[in-house]
């Protein structure tokens, strides 16, 4: 009864149903293709493409162009796809896991449904763990493909970006996971369109789909480079502010903690620092610098806002008093402070751009994948990245001997029982893969065979080349390989002659993975395509997997039952207690995942709203418009800060003459008498009026050309600068956002509440850059775009190993009582920390 419901619902087999129509539907297509000669069968591309223009999808299209390829496969390669394989690649075309056992010929099955896409002229991109495998695929796949008129680029690490931009143009694209997401990265911090490599990311295909997504989805990508902030810079400018005067120099208003340069002390500041025009563009850097020293020094108190503990400046929380140890001032206020109180100024190194393998896969319009183990992340792949897991039947029945599991006692004894083993099969010329979670176990592994006089290999999983010739020939007879269980996948083992007589390839796992998929991938390097194997997981009470459910009762009983270190035990309920662990492990680690994408998802909400509108700037012809808007925000937000009271006689008109001056107008076009007697909107339409007919003036004096270039290049500083700094900041609240959770708070909300309003106090210091540099700039001969700081791409694996990113210690921290950051004047809470 059970076995008859579960057919019944059982979803694969409907979707193998379903596939295979699209099957038979190409092999009844096989006659017809064999009649056509070379020139016509590649013709077929360009009819397709015109079927496509004409309103063809490409669904309409699929068996016909199945069964071109095939044809082709089988003239260029002299490969037929089996029918499996065919539903195979339908399966990749519909967006999902095609689950292919190993050596069922996943790479040829991903031609039909990479031609199929390539037709839309989009660029398909085919994804795969190393450059080994990229450049081994394209090279053999890409014969296929120049046949029926398509071109195939390979992308690489050491390609610059002229050789990288036409890898990105071909039909069909080979590449790492790793070299697209930086690329995607790179490409969104470039000063100018055409430099950018990637088109839209239309359709990619993931080869070991469950090692990308799965295993790395918690390895971010990461371009990290030099804070600008120069340590000197903040001590020269400290130096400089203590020898200005109040009122003559800079003003500062008591009740706001506003302060700012006057035109005098601008002067000096262009004496003392050797320039002609601190406003000069150049010269961004060195403005900030100043105005954050200046700050540091009238604004900020020691013992109140901060204190100096063990050499370092520890921010004061203004509302418990407490220290807030490990959290930074932004925006190189911290700099500043330390500088004031001649401690040493941190330069760290920043994150400028950072995306997961998760959301970066998640952009792809249409996203499929093959592995040999999907099936038990099944979930995962459905609620991440919403593509199901269909398993693809073999080619030819399974026909490997798959042992259970024999338990040991010891560690010792494990091993010594997995080296006799080895030499015993050795002695038959039966070839023998010996699988390891650890390279310490491949270690202790060999020494036995050394012992024995075994000759063997040993695998580390540090050249890729070397590792995939070595996989390649583990299938020869009498050879003996010890790999991790993860080294060389992706290479299919064939066995050599005469190896089938002595039982085909054995494979010997050394301990269970905490993942039933790393398992699963080990036993499928053997009995590939209907060959004989033997597959045989060798454990001992003492595996870490074994420890975690009460493996001591079970010793206890081994020993009273008499059973030494030699003697193993066979027990399929130790087998499903294993099972049972892993099934734990697993729901934990994507438990984990899912919470890394929740937070992530907050960062990537914000990435996609910086870069569209930095694409918007690097697009458009004339962005006048945006900066216009941004110069209305700043006079909008400066009049309600100075306005805010009831009474106009509590205005602080003064204050707002001062911020005009030094922000957006010559010092003395606007006074306070000008704007006294008028209403807040009044004042609004008066100094939009006089900022906007400055501007015309300006335009005039630069010529329209050189205007509409100067907008993109103080608008591109402006986005960049504060953006990194955002990155960073973003980056310090995510490390010590789970304390929270002690407060009764969830830390997720937090942070996405947190990361929201640190976003929109980023937008209005964006602006307010934009806006003063719009105004106060005068450009001479320099004006051309530059980086804000040079970055380079860290590469989240070394040696076979995740790194950890270490996190920088800087975050925005702005207490209620304190200035707001968007330079109005006005405390945090009556400005931009109000809720």
């Amino acid at each position: 009864m059970l076995s008859a419901l579960s057919k019944m619902f059982d979803s694969n087999k409907r979707d193998i149903k379903r596939l295979e129509k699209v099957s038979d539907q190409v092999e009844a297509l096989a006659s017809d293709m064999q009649k056509l000669s070379d020139e016509e069968l590649k013709q077929k591309t360009e009819e397709f493409k015109e079927r496509i223009e004409r309103g063809e999808t490409l669904d309409s299209l699929q068996a016909e162009a199945f069964a071109v390829v095939r044809e082709a496969s089988t003239r260029v390669l002299g490969m037929t796809p089996f029918r499996v394989q065919i539903i195979g690649a339908s399966a990749l075309h519909e967006g999902n896991i095609a689950e292919m056992k190993t050596g069922e010929g996943k790479t040829l099955t991903s031609t039909l449904a990479v031609y199929l896409n390539a037709l839309a002229g989009k660029g398909v991109h085919v994804v795969t763990v190393n450059e080994y495998l990229a450049s081994r695929d394209a090279e053999e796949m890409g014969n296929l493909y120049e046949f029926l008129g398509l071109s195939v680029g390979l992308n690489l690490n050491s390609m610059s970006k002229e050789e990288k931009r036409e890898a990105y143009q071909a039909d069909v694209t080979y590449s790492t996971n790793n070299e697209l997401g930086f690329d995607y990265l790179r490409d969104n911090m470039v000063l100018y369109s055409e430099h950018k490599v990637q088109r839209p990311l239309f359709y990619g295909v993931i080869d070991e789909v469950d090692s990308i997504l799965i295993d790395e989805a918690r390895t971010p990508l990461i371009i990290s480079g030099q804070a600008a902030k120069a340590a000197e810079l903040y001590r020269l400018s400290n130096m400089f502010v203590q020898t200005l005067n109040k009122e003559e120099d800079y003003s500062y208003e008591e009740s706001t903690k506003g302060v700012v340069l006057t035109e005098s002390g601008i002067e000096k500041a262009e004496k003392s620092f050797s320039i002609d025009n601190l406003f000069d563009l150049k010269h961004v850097q060195l403005n900030h610098v100043i105005n954050q020293a200046l700050k540091a020094r009238v604004s900020m108190h020691v013992d109140i806002d901060y204190v100096v503990e063990e050499g370092n400046v520890v921010i004061v929380d203004s509302f418990t008093g407490r220290l807030m140890k490990g959290r930074r001032y932004s925006d190189g206020l911290h700099q500043a402070i330390e500088a004031k109180e001649g401690l040493e100024v941190q330069n760290e190194t920043m994150t400028l751009a950072t995306i997961t393998f998760q959301n970066f896969f998640r952009m792809y319009d249409k996203l499929s994948g093959m592995t040999g183990t999907a099936k038990t992340e099944e979930e995962e792949f459905r609620n991440i990245y919403n593509m199901n897991v269909i398993e693809i039947p073999t080619n030819r029945p399974i026909v490997r001997d798959d042992r259970a599991d024999l338990i040991y006692s010891s560690m010792e004894g494990k091993f010594r029982a997995v080296a006799e083993d080895i030499k015993e099969r050795n002695a038959t010329g039966q070839p023998v893969l010996v699988g390891t979670v650890a390279i310490e176990t491949s270690e202790i592994i060999s020494k036995y065979l050394t012992k024995y006089g075994v000759n063997h290999n040993v695998l580390n999983a540090k050249n890729h080349g070397r590792e995939a010739e070595i996989i390649l020939s583990a299938g020869q007879k009498g050879s003996v390989t010890i790999a991790t269980n993860m080294a060389g996948r992706g290479t299919d083992i064939k066995l050599g002659e005469g190896v089938v007589e002595v039982g085909g390839l054995a494979v010997l796992g050394t301990e269970r993975h905490e993942s039933r998929r790393i398992d699963n991938q080990l036993r499928g390097r053997s009995g590939r395509q209907g060959d004989p194997g033997i597959t045989q997981f060798y454990l001992s009470l003492e595996d870490e997997l074994m420890r975690r459910f009460g493996s001591d009762q079970m010793k206890s009983m081994m020993t009273r039952l008499g059973m030494d270190d030699t003697t193993p035990i066979q027990s399929k309920m130790v087998s499903k207690s294993v099972e049972s662990a892993q099934k734990r492990v697993e729901g934990n680690n994507f438990d984990s995942r899912k919470r890394l994408l929740q937070y992530d998802d907050v960062l990537r909400q914000q990435r996609e709203i910086i870069y569209k509108e930095r694409n918007e700037v690097l697009d458009s012809e004339n962005i006048r418009g945006i900066v216009e808007k941004m110069l209305e925000s700043v006079i909008e937000r400066a009049v309600a800060v100075h306005t805010s009271d009831t009474s106009a006689d509590n205005w602080t008109l003064k204050a707002l003459e001062d911020f005009i001056g030094a922000n957006l107008l010559p010092e003395g076009s606007i006074t306070k008498a000008d704007l006294e007697g008028k209403t807040a909107e009044q004042i609004v339409a008066l100094l939009k009026e006089a900022v906007l007919n400055r501007y015309d003036e300006k335009e005039e004096e630069m010529t329209e050309e050189r205007m509409r270039e100067f907008e993109k290049v103080i608008l591109l500083r402006a986005i960049d600068s504060k953006w990194t700094e955002h990155i960073d900041a973003m980056d310090q609240l995510r490390h010590g956002i789970h304390l929270r959770a002690y407060g009764q708070t969830d830390p997720l909300r937090e942070y996405q509440s947190e990361g929201f309003a640190m976003f929109e106090e980023m937008v209005l210091l964006i602006e307010d850059d934009a806006a003063r540099y719009a105004m106060k700039a005068e450009i001479r001969s320099n004006l051309e775009r530059e980086e804000v700081v040079k970055g380079q791409a860290v590469n989240p694996k070394e040696d076979g190993e995740a790194v950890r990113k270490k996190p920088v210690r800087r975050a925005v921290n702005v207490g209620r009582n304190d200035p707001c950051t968007c330079g109005s004047g006005k405390k945090y809470k009556n400005c931009h920390g109000k809720n």
